[in-house]
């Protein structure tokens, strides 16, 4: 079972943390990270770009001319493709899926590869405790510069009820703190440190270690 040390808010070393080996000790598969991570940004993508086709332009309602004696190329509509002003042939459309399916425990699976990464590469932080005695910017910013994090890009991982910290790291820069229940690969992937509470390992081991080991 992995180990990693414990700190107490004022940087001190107090003892080690067990990590359940279900969500951080899992063998890496790094193909099937790639797929996580794509899978949940394709399915974070929003649509943006839309073109008209000639049925959703103004106007054209009346044909151009008629259709024989002429001498002209038969038309029925000045909003054709081919006319300026017309419709917009295979453009994007807001109607457009860019999401991807993948299997829960796949993602879960992926979710515990990254922690397992974090705690090898000695990336993982765990503290006693991740409340503070006023939800202050300059509280959180002198907690941090007391554990091995500061200065890095961290992602601080809550319990479920502690809306405290969150609301105090907000204007530091580089600091991300994200809720248990909320936590996702890409943010893992994305931050060099991940710290979290004695209280929010137990969290994530009841929410994420049962369907990894699945």
């Amino acid at each position: 079972m992995a180990k990693v040390t414990l700190y107490n808010q004022e940087g001190a070393r107090v003892g080690d943390v067990e990590l359940d080996d279900a969500l951080f000790g899992v063998e890496v598969n790094p193909a099937l990270v790639h797929e996580s991570v794509i899978a949940q940004q394709a399915n974070a993508r929003s649509v943006i770009a839309h073109t008209k086709g000639r049925g959703e332009v103004r106007g054209g309602g009346r044909k151009p001319w008629k259709q024989k004696g002429t001498g002209r190329a038969r038309h029925g509509s000045t909003r054709s493709p081919i006319w300026v002003g017309g419709g917009v042939t295979f453009g994007p459309t807001n109607e457009r899926v860019f999401g991807v399916k993948m299997n829960r425990q796949a993602k879960r699976a992926a979710l515990a590869m990254s922690l397992t990464d974090k705690v090898r590469g000695e990336k993982f932080v765990a503290v006693d405790s991740l409340r503070l005695p006023e939800a202050k910017t300059r509280n959180a910013a002198a907690f941090l510069g007391k554990l091995p994090v500061f200065g890095k890009k961290t992602l601080i991982i809550v319990e479920p009820e502690n809306r405290g910290l969150p609301r105090a790291v907000r204007n530091l820069p580089h600091v991300t703190a994200i809720s248990a229940r909320s936590l996702n690969i890409v943010d893992v992937l994305r931050h060099e440190f991940v710290l979290a509470s004695s209280e929010a390992v137990n969290t994530l081991v009841q929410l994420y270690a049962k369907q990894a080991k699945s």
